[in-house]
């Protein structure tokens, strides 16, 4: 088991350059897997978008929360660490254009040696897609577009360059450099709850990240990604698993049950505080207790 971790966002502290800093390095010597970014492009304050993971209907976040570019702060933290994954959970891909994603993604890695791994969702702030240029109608089809265009640029299309013509992407004899550092290209897992979240990172996806699911649900979800494989001429067992967990809670007995439904990784978040300190100690306390070392991941 893995385990990778998601820094107290709501509290601001994504963006202060020494706070994230100091919890990078520090994570990355406790021996955690990767490190958590998460996307808010824009937020509209009055959003009538139901958000999906609360039964409020509301994210938790304030409005006028720091949160930074995700691939951005993912490529400040890359010059301070040297082995920990930088993830994000999620990025909304339909917010990108998909050429300037790719190459901000390969340039990522290629600067990183290979430690990037990319988790995108099609959103469910409305409002937001609408300020990006995106029509919340066509998300899902933006999204496979992305995933299909992205890995067309980062393959190895010769002195010809790369082709394709999509809906809403088209380019003929395109050289898109650096290439990625990893063999194959970024790994793209999929995050959501939703049923046709599970059938894309079947059909699509190096990965599943299923979101906010009761166990019944879970388990509809897992096999409806499985089908979305087999269906697809894909090998379901090779798609990597993540599942969310809360690291002030998460116990052994957590981690049995995740590692018996296949989960390669947990991604934990942190209680919610500013204090470096009081988070270090929670930090080093689940590192003990799981017997994570600077030789994991």
């Amino acid at each position: 088991m893995e385990f990778g971790i998601i820094p107290p966002v709501r509290m601001g502290v994504t963006a202060d350059p020494g706070w994230i800093r100091s919890f990078a390095e520090m994570v990355e010597g406790c021996g955690f897997e990767s490190i958590v970014a998460v996307e808010h492009a824009v937020v509209i304050s009055d959003y009538t978008s139901r958000y999906p993971y609360a039964t409020s209907g509301r994210m938790p976040l304030p409005d006028d929360c720091n949160i930074p570019d995700p691939i951005d702060l993912l490529a400040f933290l890359a010059a301070v660490t040297d082995r920990i994954t930088l993830s994000t959970g999620v990025l909304v891909a339909p917010n990108h254009q998909p050429v300037v994603l790719a190459k901000r993604i390969a340039t990522l890695d290629a600067l990183s040696k290979g430690r990037v791994r990319m988790c995108l969702g099609v959103g469910w702030m409305e409002e937001e897609l609408r300020a990006t240029g995106a029509d919340p109608r066509t998300r899902g089809r933006r999204m496979d577009e992305t995933i299909k265009a992205m890995r067309v640029l980062w393959a190895d299309s010769g002195p010809a360059g790369a082709d394709f013509e999509g809906e809403f992407v088209e380019f003929h004899h395109a050289h898109s450099f650096p290439k990625p550092h990893q063999p194959g290209g970024v790994p793209l897992h999929i995050g959501g709850h939703s049923e046709a979240a599970a059938r894309r990172a079947g059909r699509l996806g190096d990965g599943f990240q299923p979101l906010g699911l009761a166990p019944e649900e879970l388990a509809l979800r897992l096999e409806q990604m499985r089908e979305a494989a087999v269906a697809a001429g894909r090998d379901p067992e090779a798609i990597e698993l993540s599942l969310s967990g809360y690291l002030p809670t998460t116990t052994e007995d957590d981690v049995v049950r995740a590692e018996a439904q296949g989960v390669r990784r947990l991604l934990v978040s942190t209680s919610m505080s500013d204090d470096l300190d009081a988070i270090a100690n929670e930090v080093q306390a689940f590192a003990a207790r799981f017997g994570l070392s600077t030789s994991s991941g």
